[in-house]
Order: C-alpha cells, then sequence, then structure tokens
C-alpha cells in the first residue's frame, strides 16, 4: 500500500468514527485518529494500519462517550 492510498483509507475512517460518534466533537474523532496514526508510524508493514487506526481510535472515543 502507497502513502496516498493509506491518507485515503485513514480519511474514511475519520468520516466512519465522525458518523459513528456523532456526540463526539470533530476535533476529538480528529485527535483519536492521528494519536492511533502516529502509535503505529514506525511500523514497516503497513497493509492493515487503517484497521488498526480504526479500532484503536474507536476504542478511545468509546471510552470518552461512555462518561
Amino acid at each position: 500500500m502507497n502513502a496516498a492510498e493509506e491518507a485515503r483509507l485513514i480519511s474514511q475512517v475519520t468520516t466512519r468514527l465522525l458518523n459513528k460518534f456523532s456526540a463526539a466533537s470533530r476535533e476529538a474523532v480528529e485527535v483519536a485518529v492521528e494519536d492511533a496514526v502516529t502509535h503505529f508510524a514506525g511500523c514497516p508493514i503497513r497493509d492493515f494500519v487503517p484497521l488498526l487506526v480504526e479500532r484503536m481510535a474507536t476504542a478511545e472515543l468509546g471510552s470518552l462517550t461512555e462518561v
């Protein structure tokens, strides 16, 4: 997967999470996604990064909205 494809998939993750967590602010969703992207920045195999980013951001946002 090239960098442009990964960026497109990450953008789709952000859109899905904005819809799923409509009570969360756009900024909170973007920060959760960016934190997850940063977490996986050094991984040499990039094929599953968008999926892992979505799972990590979903977990973070889920814990924030459960309060």
